[in-house]
């Protein structure tokens, strides 16, 4: 079985290269999904394993209007693009998680 092209590994890639990222960087990241308790906290385990220097303090958080769905932004220090690469593809494939920007 062969698995299918992350997409928004695509778009990760493509804005490296009109930005012309150069590392290390600071980099922030969007992470979507419904309002619900724990969630925040995952993604911040998450992020931390990825970029051990991530403080969970700095992590922002906003609710849609109606309060269905939470977006939580973390800025990491990116060292490499395969750093970036493998925090996507754990936060995308997370069942809380319904979008990574």
């Amino acid at each position: 079985m062969t698995s299918k092209p992350d997409p928004s590994l695509d778009a990760l890639h493509t804005e490296e290269k009109e930005a012309g990222l150069t590392f290390p960087t600071a980099f922030p990241i969007k992470i979507m999904g419904r309002t619900q308790d724990g969630f925040a906290q995952a993604m911040s385990e998450i992020v931390q394993k990825h970029a051990p220097d991530f403080d969970p303090a700095t992590l922002e958080m906003r609710a849609s209007k109606e309060g269905n769905w939470l977006s939580v932004t973390a800025t990491v220090n990116a060292t490499s693009r395969e750093q970036l690469d493998n925090l996507y593809r754990e936060l995308t494939s997370h069942p809380m998680v319904k979008m990574v920007l």
